[in-house]
């Protein structure tokens, strides 16, 4: 997929990139349905862009197959004018654009998915930044609910967050790691589909990062977050896991002259590679039998998705 990676990361490196020049490709290839809407927030606008490829057996023909969503997390594509360039936060949506343009090269070869694949993300290439610990974040000009609102949709019956995760010192490899999934405010074990599918991308041993309570948890309730790629998770029922692109040692979200492309790649490879054998019902995120056994012992945990669960019950919406 080097060739879609080195296209992406040339048409979104430039200050006055937008989510319609994506879309204006994509639709150059021909193969996907895409929608962009531009929301304008406190602190600037961006570009919401969702790109649909129908399945041969997919839900939108009137297939049985399932749908995988793909969402890449991010601030922004770069801190204009406070940096200069593409920066390290960028890496996810640089990711699913670079899996959008495989796909549709795909489909112009001969090679179509079984399922339907959604994938969506921003386009921001003036995002500010803001004060974190070990490393600055990157910030974004909208707010989370906004990102889950226009991200995450109800199709997606699985979801991968593709974000940048090298501002922290619990993930220390170079290239990409993998979350356990998350699924109505449990954490269950790591999905042995998905770690299979990693092995085979990267001929190595898969390597998982850590998520806490805390992560699966809203922004805004004065928490620790490892950052967003969790995020997805407060905002569906379905499953979701973390695909987090990352590095040996902290380097921050609005850092330049960060982004690996073979890293990258790696991941773009992985959420192909998903699509392929989830579509085909052929890799399962979480255990369905599990997952009910754990609800009807230690019962609901959806109320870990509300920001403010207390205030929820008073009302009766939780």
């Amino acid at each position: 997929m080097l060739s879609q990676v080195i296209e992406a990361y040339d048409l979104l490196d430039r200050a006055a990139v937008d989510g319609y020049m994506v879309s204006s490709r994509l639709e150059q290839k021909g193969k996907a349905g895409t929608e962009v809407i531009t929301i304008q927030g406190e602190k600037g606008n961006t570009d919401f862009l969702k790109i649909v490829f129908p399945g041969k057996a997919g839900k939108i023909n009137g297939g049985s197959a399932p749908t995988l969503g793909v969402i890449g997390r991010l601030g922004g594509l770069g801190a204009r004018p406070e940096k200069i360039g593409f920066v390290s936060d960028g890496d996810g949506a640089l990711a699913v654009i670079s899996l959008a343009f495989k796909i549709a090269d795909m489909i112009e070869a001969g090679d179509k998915l079984k399922g339907d694949v959604i994938i969506t993300t921003h386009i921001c290439p003036d995002a500010p930044t803001i004060p974190h610990h070990p490393v600055p974040f990157m910030d974004s000009p909208v707010d989370i609910e906004t990102m889950n609102r226009y991200e995450v949709t109800g199709e997606m019956e699985a979801i991968l967050s593709v974000d940048t995760t090298k501002g922290n010192r619990v993930i220390t490899t170079k290239g990409f790691a993998i979350s356990p999934t998350v699924k109505e405010g449990y954490i269950l074990r790591v999905s042995e589909d998905l770690m299979d599918i990693m092995e085979i991308v990267t001929g190595k041993l898969p390597v998982i990062f850590p998520v806490t309570t805390q992560d699966i948890t809203p922004y805004g309730n004065g928490l620790f977050h490892l950052n967003s790629i969790i995020q997805p998770s407060t905002a569906t029922s379905a499953p979701v896991v973390g695909v987090a692109i990352s590095s040996e040692v902290p380097v921050p979200g609005c850092a330049t002259g960060a982004t690996h492309l073979l890293d990258v790649e790696c991941a773009a490879r992985f959420c192909l590679e998903t699509a392929k054998s989830y579509g085909d019902n052929k890799c399962a995120f979480f255990d369905e039998k599990e997952l009910k056994t754990m609800q009807k012992l230690y019962g609901d945990l959806s109320h870990l998705q509300s920001k403010n669960p207390a205030g929820s019950k008073k009302t009766g919406s939780a």
